[in-house]
């Protein structure tokens, strides 16, 4: 099969095990800038598994592990200070993990994925709104799966305190973090 070849409408059964194609994912984050703009970046995902149970998503799990000194604002000087311990301090905690912990309120595409977030060694419950993009058998032969999900989260339940001006946390940054994701798995060989 070659690259140009498109994917066949074959759709995969939803079971198994599968793993994520990093290339294709990635962990997004805006925050609120002196109030009037919004600053962001993203970070790259270092391993993500995903497991269906019986019943496909609903019954499902994932494990995501991202990479904390990958993080890319589009400014050299920005990604130092987000990777020093004002931030992410990613000399003690290389990682961001998140562990899923149950699904809810499954509709054939949306749904909420409740899960535990560790962010600087500190692990909070989190709800992500998450969609089921589709399945594909890819131009490759692969099984192929796409989600994307939401969550707004307070940098403080983190251990990220960070406040230039002292006693005004939110004067240059907000406390609310706008997490996305956009994931693609691909099924394990058995």
């Amino acid at each position: 099969m070659t690259v140009t070849d498109t994917a066949t409408d074959t759709t995969p059964a939803l079971t198994g095990t599968w793993t994520a194609d990093t290339v294709h994912s990635e962990l997004g984050f805006k925050v609120r800038h002196m109030g009037v703009g919004k600053a962001g970046g993203t970070l790259a995902m270092n391993h993500a598994t995903l497991t269906f149970g019986e019943q496909g998503i609903p019954d499902g799990s994932v494990t995501v592990s991202v990479d904390a000194q990958s993080v890319e604002t589009k400014n050299d000087q920005r990604n130092n200070h987000v990777r020093s311990d004002d931030f992410l301090d990613v000399a003690n905690h290389p990682t961001i993990d998140f562990t899923s912990t149950g699904v809810r309120n499954f509709d054939g595409e949306t749904f909420e994925l409740d899960g535990d977030l560790t962010i600087r060694g500190i692990t909070k419950p989190i709800t992500l709104n998450a969609e089921f993009l589709g399945a594909i058998v890819d131009p490759y032969g692969k099984d192929r799966v796409g989600f994307a999900a939401t969550a707004t989260i307070n940098r403080k339940d983190f251990g990220v305190k960070f406040s230039p001006v002292f006693g005004v946390s939110n004067a240059v940054v907000s406390d609310k973090v706008e997490l996305s994701i956009e994931a693609e798995f691909i099924r394990d060989e058995a």
